[in-house]
């Protein structure tokens, strides 16, 4: 059955004739100033900052809104299928939810809360290693829904490994691996603030209850919580890592396996040439590095380079449903959103994300129907131009 996700405007309006309006605005570039406004400053901080500057986050942003679509009239665009196959997976729609970390800090039922939302509109849901919920609760939260699994790649090799069997045995089919993490980076609205919720144990919840990691304790993680942080800290990054690295995560995982945080052809090559089965062009939000690249320029170089070989999927900037458009016209074959959910989350829990996801998808619908469009597949380059203003 093909679903009109742009059915939820009509919903709107007819639940408008009882003086009903929408809890949250549907112009999902609001969220921010929201939660600024209703939210401590060292969680929305933490969510909302970048690096340096900031000069990253904006230049996603740039990079995005330099493209504009050219629309095409008289097509058929009555009956629309915006389904897509990734990963050896027929999704309802193009859509993914990023990994965020420590989504605790925005509201107290966490991921759980943003995995049931996108199990209901069945949307993956990548679950972030910082999460602050086990990852066995919330896939029972979500039941046999998608989910993929986000890997922080840990120095220890037991703890990767036993992290990457507990995600297969709860369901978990693809895996994520951030490779534009291994330190944090310059972030002066956390450091402003001297705030890391990890060094409270916030995100850590993966590791705590992680049998290979408590093995490096001295004492159980309730007795000694300081000692456990140490412990995290101390093997979360590794700037160590190199391409022939891959071969050991081929080894103890045997799904699909996306690299995160690819922006150069090359590195997509090298991708394709290790066997991994996706990248995602990402800069993590703007996140790690001050005066990078904007994500959506790194986009058709990596498209190019990756071919047939690779999915290429897209993360870093997209607030709306034309977004979506562009980088599917860029050659992505998935987005993923990160933030707005996480604002979603912050102001009205599971119903936020809901919200957040079908009007995003809701802007998508019409921005493709009216576009001329009745699927994504049908998107290319030649649908948009580049403003030079």
């Amino acid at each position: 059955m093909t679903t009109h996700w742009a059915d939820f405007q009509y919903e709107i309006y007819l639940n408008g004739m009882t003086g009903a309006v929408p809890r949250l605005p549907t112009d999902l570039t609001r969220l921010e100033e929201l939660t600024e406004q209703r939210l401590a400053p060292g969680a929305v901080g933490y969510v909302a900052g970048a690096a340096g500057n900031g000069s990253t986050a904006r230049a996603n942003r740039a990079a995005l809104d330099r493209l504009r679509i050219v629309p095409r009239m008289l097509r058929d665009v009555h009956a629309r299928d915006l389904s897509v196959d990734v990963l050896g997976r027929t999704l309802p729609a193009p859509l993914a939810l990023a990994p965020v970390g420590v989504l605790s800090i925005m509201h107290p039922d966490a991921e759980p809360a943003a995995a049931r939302a996108a199990a209901a509109r069945g949307i993956p849901y990548i679950l972030s290693s910082a999460s602050s919920t086990p990852l066995e609760q919330v896939a029972e939260a979500m039941g046999d829904a998608e989910r993929w699994f986000q890997l922080y790649w840990a120095k220890d090799r037991e703890v990767t490994k036993s992290f990457l069997a507990r995600a297969k045995a709860a369901g978990y089919t693809a895996l994520f691996v951030t490779l534009d993490t291994p330190i944090l980076a310059w972030r002066p609205r956390d450091l402003d603030q001297a705030y890391l919720p990890f060094l409270h144990g916030v995100g850590t919840a993966n590791y705590f209850t992680d049998p290979a990691f408590q093995a490096g304790l001295a004492k159980p993680v309730h007795e000694d919580l300081n000692a456990a942080v140490l412990h995290f800290v101390g093997m979360f990054a590794d700037p160590s890592k190199s391409w022939p690295d891959l071969a050991f995560l081929r080894e103890h995982w045997d799904g699909p396996i996306v690299l995160k945080g690819i922006l150069h052809p090359d590195d997509a090559r090298r991708a394709a040439a290790a066997g991994m089965d996706g990248v995602v062009v990402s800069n993590h939000g703007g996140r790690q590095v001050a005066g990078s690249i904007g994500a959506a320029d790194a986009l058709p170089g990596v498209v190019e380079a990756a071919g047939d070989r690779l999915a290429v999927l897209f993360d870093s900037g997209v607030r709306t449903g034309d977004d979506m458009v562009k980088a599917l016209a860029l050659g992505a074959r998935t987005v993923l959103v990160g933030r707005p959910y996480a604002y979603g989350l912050g102001l009205d829990g599971q119903a936020g994300v809901d919200h957040v996801i079908r009007c995003l998808l809701a802007e998508f619908d019409l921005t493709l129907a009216l576009s001329g469009h009745a699927s994504p597949a049908t998107l290319t380059a030649d649908d948009l131009v580049r403003d030079s203003g």
